[in-house]
């Protein structure tokens, strides 16, 4: 690893990563107040960001200094990957500034491996962030080179509901298992929940939702009657 990124990873720890992404064509899908939000986030105490997007990770880049977490989403009928599924999105992301590069790391079909993927984000001389579901998936992301495993997609793979709550038992086993930063993430959506995450050894925190999700954040005073 060469300075700058452990230089990244240093900074990182026990920190907040706001995830600036609004809901997918609602009326805060915009450059403008992506980078409004990640410099709100800041101000309260972000130390990084999780930006999706090569447009909006190139206005992140030009006006914020601080490390970013480079996602592209895509949806296909021909693979349920969504997060950063080709070679050619890897490029974009090193190409738009991206200091770390995420990816869907779980063992379901898509168009290229995850060997393929985290070498290619090594090209760069980028961080490589496998988002996992289950220690399967975190294993093979370890074994083929990943720099930093997170929880990102526990709940979100399968047919049922996704859970409440977020999966503390998949960020245990992570933390205990890999010898790499662990990231928690996937509904630590409260102060008490990222204070947890942290107890038990994340290396750092993402927080998305509850941060800059409006319509969601609003929904759910209303879901509670």
């Amino acid at each position: 690893m060469n300075r700058k990124n452990n230089f990244i990873i240093k900074g990182l720890k026990k920190s907040l990563i706001a995830s600036c992404q609004p809901i997918p064509k609602g009326p805060l899908d915009s450059s403008s107040f992506i980078l409004a939000s990640a410099k709100a986030s800041i101000i309260g105490g972000a130390k990084a960001l999780r930006i999706e997007g090569f447009k909006n990770l190139k206005v992140i880049k030009k006006n914020i200094n601080l490390p970013v977490i480079g996602i592209k989403k895509r949806i296909s009928s021909k693979y349920p990957i969504i997060i950063t599924p080709l070679l050619s999105d890897v490029d974009k992301l090193a190409e738009s500034g991206a200091d770390i590069i995420a990816f869907d790391s779980t063992l379901r079909n898509r168009p290229f491996s995850v060997k393929k993927l985290i070498s290619k984000i090594h090209s760069y001389k980028k961080l490589a962030m496998a988002d996992c579901s289950s220690v399967k998936d975190a294993l093979n992301a370890f074994d083929n080179g990943a720099d930093i495993l997170s929880t990102t997609l526990s709940g979100y793979t399968g047919d049922k509901p996704i859970p409440k709550n977020p999966d503390f038992k998949l960020l245990d086993s992570l933390i205990n298992k890999f010898k790499v930063p662990i990231i928690a993430e996937g509904r630590f959506n409260t102060p008490v929940l990222f204070k947890k995450a942290i107890d038990a050894g994340a290396h750092s925190v993402v927080v998305g939702t509850a941060l800059n999700r409006i319509e969601l954040i609003t929904r759910s005073f209303l879901d509670e009657k």
